[in-house]
């Protein structure tokens, strides 16, 4: 039991010294302004946005960028989204173009299909991808594209900030942060080769056009649920490099807007995320009971008995102390609640429950589920 638990504290210790130089190597975006500045198309793919895609299109009509255009694709929206963009298209003095998505063809998903479309529309020599829940400060795009030169990188990516309401939200959208910063060194990222060490946020991917039609652009991702990492896969693959950025200060984001919407989304993502593998879900449902919900056991007991051992107390309390300075370390420069790093604990137990009904929706349900759309490209099944 003693081995048990300093080898459960020590990986721990491993996790926070990778938070640690994370920290270090996930800068904000340069402030530079200054540097070349080609045509950049700003590509936003929308379906049901209503709530969304007026702020996020006036945001970027502001920004403070030479030569940019804006184009919208509508997805087969059946809300107010096509009525507001046509508005938006009328008064954007023809910045901002619209474009009527075609069906969606078989073995694709549909924000990969509204991709491929508007990279084959698109005139820039740079071409971000952004999603339609995004707001976006007038320099974000001034200092993405000079932080690519910088880095000298074929695709640059951000952390938004994301902005979080309901109870759900601040419960379990932190978790996407803390699994990042913990487990993947993001050094490697840009440095390795080796495309296990990716990471990509599809609510801003900035890509080098010549480099996006290299990995044949979405299509290449047609498949796959979570296309972000795979598409940083499919650069480091084609010799590319990829660039990571603190973007809290330029981008911020709300992915859901209640518990239903984080449900969905995150079982929607989740075993897709790890390549519809049933022993890579397994591995992640035994490391998170092991690494942040045991120890809790393990201090219920010993408070319930009254026994204050090193093995049974004192390691599992370490343990918890150091997950929880690791989760406020994360929340400084995200921004955020302290209050709900004090119940990281319930965070991990709704993901292990979200992990759950992933791999069931994808077994044995309809797939995954999202904005009218059903999804199953297990090669499990």
């Amino acid at each position: 039991m003693l081995f048990y638990q300093v080898m459960l504290l020590l990986s721990l210790l491993l996790f926070l010294g990778i938070v640690l130089r994370n920290l270090i190597d996930l800068p904000l975006l340069p402030h530079k302004s200054r540097g070349r500045e080609p045509m950049l198309s700003v590509l936003v793919p929308a379906r049901n946005e209503a709530m969304n895609i007026e702020r996020c299109v006036r945001s970027l009509l502001q920004q403070e960028y030479g030569l940019f255009e804006i184009i919208v694709l509508d997805d087969g929206s059946s809300d107010a989204t096509p009525e507001l963009l046509r508005d938006l298209a009328g008064t954007s003095g023809g910045r901002m173009r619209t474009l009527q998505g075609k069906k969606l063809p078989d073995g694709w998903h549909g924000k990969a299909w509204a991709c491929h479309q508007l990279g084959c529309e698109a005139k820039g020599e740079l071409l971000l991808f952004t999603d339609a829940d995004t707001m976006h400060q007038p320099d974000s795009l001034r200092r993405s594209v000079r932080a690519l030169y910088d880095s000298g990188a074929d695709m640059l990516s951000l952390t938004p900030y994301q902005e979080l309401g309901s109870f759900w939200e601040k419960l379990v959208v932190p978790m996407v942060y803390f699994i990042l910063l913990c487990y993947l060194p993001l050094r490697l990222v840009r440095r390795s080769r080796n495309p296990a060490f990716s990471f990509a946020n599809g609510q801003f991917l900035l890509f080098q056009k010549a480099m996006y039609q290299r990995i044949h652009g979405h299509e290449a991702v047609r498949e796959n649920i979570v296309e972000d990492v795979w598409l940083c896969m499919a650069v480091k693959k084609a010799g590319g490099t990829v660039a990571a950025f603190n973007g809290t200060d330029t981008v911020s984001c709300r992915m859901y807007r209640n518990g239903r919407e984080v449900w969905d989304g995150f079982s929607k993502n989740l075993f897709a995320g790890l390549g519809y593998k049933t022993a890579a879900l397994f591995l992640m449902i035994v490391m998170t009971a092991l690494f942040y919900i045991a120890p809790y056991l393990f201090l219920f007991r010993s408070l319930l008995i009254g026994e204050f051992g090193i093995p049974l107390f004192w390691l599992p309390l370490s343990q918890i102390v150091v997950v929880l300075f690791s989760r406020m370390l994360i929340s400084f420069p995200f921004r955020q609640p302290l209050l709900f790093v004090m119940l990281h604990l319930f965070s991990e137990m709704a993901l292990l429950a979200i992990a759950c009904n992933s791999f069931y929706s994808i077994k044995f349900g309809k797939g995954s589920q999202w904005k009218g759309r059903s999804y199953n490209f297990s090669r499990e099944r």
